[in-house]
């Protein structure tokens, strides 16, 4: 076979070369042209040279060609991957750090809280021209795989106003299920599961081993789990109180809902600071600044160690490589994919990105209906969802009203700010980010003309959260040399303490 993928946002390190990987263990791909495009020449030249030793060590037909023009790169595409970060360490230390000074402490920020919205309205404007881009220059029907955050806004935008077909793929069902298995004490491939919601707040419904309903047995197994009960204190406090498993890891979910990260005070009970995916102040910030710092210094190294085998034992979970090889063999998979709702989760609105169960074939990709969502469950999505849509429809009209209702409905911002301190902080952030959002050129105008009159409230400027962990510098990092490579080398950084 012979069509064009293309990578954009490709120098992300951990997944453009682990996507290769997954997609050339299809023996029928040997011989793709696989497109990398990316705005930094550094992070593309250095990603490159990794991904062509790969294809030499394999002996691949497959050719690998660079761009940083985005246009030039989805030429001729028939599917094509996102994974850029738009604004990069800089605007996401602007995500984490400028709410922190109103005491806004998120663990990720990616994907809902204030740094996500913003990071949406970073990365909304982009994945509108990358959909014209493909519109104009690639296959016809081209497919569109999103791996960036937040994924349902970004793919809600994509689908709403870029009218392309668009998918959301997250590995957050797969990394539950495994949890799951691991709290019941059986293998993953002997649990069964139902799971729907939306991105990150997405619910296991239904859970078997070997046909027996588990679902009612979760909350025990997980507070009896030595090291689950110390890890997961969030996750496992929702379950008993709504009845359900939820996807995220404790990090993740604590900044989506108004509870566990409102006082400063309490933090440290709901969180453990093992790993940063369990709630640590900033932590995915700085993992992924310790991943790109140590990736550039350690560079050399990585040129001298032995290039990927590309090998069906060694293929990863991410779903993006198994759909293609659905659509191009007609092999059939079936995963949890993030698309419109259209009625499939009833009592979710019909314009919202659900995440929920699917398959696919030579015929394409299809999802699956399910029932309601508990009601509870649905509650908790429904708030995110009205975030969600305030947050899509600002980044895509510039609306500078509806970015600060956004704000305002946030449960975690709104739990610890009030309005005045609101529109303060979407200000500050609005003016630190102004070059990665073009939309807003009169609002940040406005804003600031606003803080050059010099009227503030109190903020905490020096806060550094309840748990903030400095970033380990290079010296820090190679005395422990094997665990700051794999840190780097992640495709998902939250990965590694669940096989621990």
């Amino acid at each position: 076979m012979t069509f064009t993928v293309t990578f954009i946002g490709a120098g992300s390190i951990g997944f453009t070369r682990r996507l290769i990987a997954d997609l050339l263990t299809v023996p029928e791909f040997n011989g793709i042209r696989l497109n990398l495009q990316d705005i930094s020449k550094r992070n593309l030249h250095m990603i490159t040279q990794l991904v062509e030793r790969d294809l030499v060590a394999n002996n691949s037909k497959s050719t690998v060609h660079c761009y940083t023009d985005q246009r030039e790169a989805v030429s001729g595409s028939r599917y094509v991957f996102n994974t850029a970060r738009v604004g990069g360490i800089k605007a996401f230390a602007d995500d984490i750090n400028i709410p922190l000074s109103y005491g806004i402490d998120q663990c990720v920020g990616d994907t809902l809280c204030a740094g996500g919205i913003f990071y949406g309205q970073r990365g909304i404007p982009m994945m509108l021209s990358l959909c014209e881009d493909i519109k104009a220059c690639a296959e016809p029907d081209c497919q569109l795989f999103n791996y960036a955050n937040p994924m349902a806004m970004m793919t809600w935008a994509a689908r709403a106003y870029g009218a392309v077909d668009a998918t959301s793929l997250c590995h957050g069902v797969q990394g539950g299920h495994h949890l799951i298995a691991q709290a019941l004490g059986v293998a993953k491939d002997d649990v069964s599961i139902v799971c729907a919601g939306i991105n990150h707040q997405t619910w296991y419904t239904d859970v078997r081993y070997q046909g027996k309903d588990m679902t009612s047995s979760l909350l025990a197994a997980m507070e009896q789990h030595p090291r689950i009960s110390q890890q997961e204190k969030v996750r496992i406090d929702m379950l008993r109180r709504f009845g359900y498993f939820s996807t995220e890891s404790n990090g993740h979910l604590s900044e989506y809902v108004p509870w566990y990260r409102k006082r400063s005070d309490e933090i440290s009970q709901w969180i453990c600071l093992d790993d940063w995916i369990h709630g640590e102040t900033g932590g995915y910030l700085r993992v992924c600044t310790e991943g790109r710092n140590w990736f550039k210094a350690d560079f050399p190294n990585w040129l001298k160690e032995d290039p990927k085998i590309y090998q069906e034992s060694e293929r990863s979970e991410e779903h993006g490589s198994y759909i293609i090889e659905g659509l191009e063999t007609g092999r059939v998979y079936r995963g949890h994919f993030n698309r419109t709702n259209n009625g499939l989760i009833p009592n979710l609105p019909a314009d919202a990105v659900i995440e929920g169960p699917g398959f696919v074939d030579s015929s394409g990709l299809q999802m699956t209906q399910v029932p309601d969502l508990p009601l509870g469950c649905a509650v908790v999505c429904n708030q995110s969802i009205a975030v969600q849509r305030l947050a899509v429809e600002a980044a895509v009209h510039g609306d500078d009203d509806l970015l600060r209702q956004a704000m305002m409905l946030d449960p975690l911002v709104g739990a610890m700010c009030n309005p005045p301190e609101i529109w303060l902080m979407v200000d500050d952030m609005l003016i630190a980010q102004a070059r990665w959002l073009p939309q807003f050129k009169k609002s940040i105008a406005a804003a600031k003309r606003r803080q050059r009159k010099g009227h503030r409230l109190p903020t905490k400027t020096d806060y550094q959260g309840a748990a903030r962990i400095e970033v380990a510098s290079i010296s820090d990092m190679e005395e422990q040399a094997e665990a700051s490579r794999a840190n780097a080398q992640a495709a998902d950084k939250g990965k590694m303490t669940l096989n621990a």
